[in-house]
């Protein structure tokens, strides 16, 4: 599988994964909302450290930069 997420996008997914974390601790990590943010951060942490997001896999959507020495799509 190729990446599908490029930098910018894992440093904003990276901060939500932060912030996530940190507004679920204020909320109680046992709380539901503290659960959903927990869910949140988890799936936004894994997607910027792998480099893919099956949702843009799904959709064709990719934030990588192209890589000018590959071939293009006829």
């Amino acid at each position: 599988m190729s990446t599908t997420v490029g930098n910018t996008d894992r440093i904003i997914r990276s901060v939500i994964a932060l912030a996530a974390v940190i507004l679920a601790a204020i909320a109680g990590f046992g709380s539901t909302l503290g659960i959903v943010l927990i869910v949140v951060a988890v799936i936004a942490a894994l997607t910027a450290a792998t480099k893919l997001c099956p949702l843009y896999s799904l959709l064709g959507i990719s934030t990588c930069p192209r890589d000018p020495a590959a071939p293009s799509a006829p």
